[in-house]
């Protein structure tokens, strides 16, 4: 079993292992030619996410920069707009739906680590390492992330959703909801 397959499984996984590290050297790779690309270079900026994501829907737009682990495992639905500076650590699968706005610096997180960190740490001889399991993330179509939110693994947030500015996200939010707040509950229906 690779550790590839266990990181998507949600087992914990060696994020050291030369698969995986070939995986985040040529995301970095790409995302630097992505971020440093002229706005003006749409066709050049359109290969690099293909090339990027595991799935990119037509009409898609991120702004720069944008950030992400492994990029793979990553999908975006049609017209969806991601703004600059998010960070998706796609450690597993990160779906936004069709027509999302995503605001600036927000962060959608698929990793974790055990709490204790008697659990969390790891020694052998090769070194010191941290146990890492992974959950994946969906996002619904028609929704909208205020800036500066955070979505922690395993989370779902469904169809024509507003998740309010500066949230952070622990649990799952309901279709046709506005979401907001540390941490982030339900509001009212919409």
């Amino acid at each position: 079993m690779t550790e590839k397959y266990k990181m998507l499984r949600g087992d914990h996984y060696d994020s050291r292992d030369p698969e995986l590290l070939e995986m985040y050297h040529r995301a970095r790779k790409l995302m630097r030619t992505y971020n440093n690309f002229d706005s003006e270079l749409s066709n050049e900026r359109e290969h690099i996410l293909a090339e990027l994501l595991g799935y990119k829907g037509s009409g898609v737009w991120i702004e720069a920069p944008f950030f992400c682990d492994y990029g793979e495992n990553i999908s975006i639905g049609v017209n969806t707009f991601v703004n600059a500076n998010c960070m998706f650590l796609d450690n597993n699968k990160i779906t936004v739906g069709e027509n999302g706005l995503i605001a600036p610096s927000v962060q959608i997180y698929t990793a974790s680590h055990p709490l204790k960190a008697s659990d969390r740490i790891v020694q052998s001889v090769s070194g010191t390492r941290y146990l890492t399991s992974s959950k994946p993330v969906a996002i619904g179509n028609n929704v909208c992330i205020g800036g500066n939110s955070v979505i922690f693994p395993g989370v779902t947030i469904g169809d024509n959703v507003t998740v309010g500015a500066g949230s952070v996200v622990t649990k799952d939010i309901p279709d046709n909801t506005l979401a907001f707040g540390n941490p982030c509950e339900v509001r009212r229906e919409l």
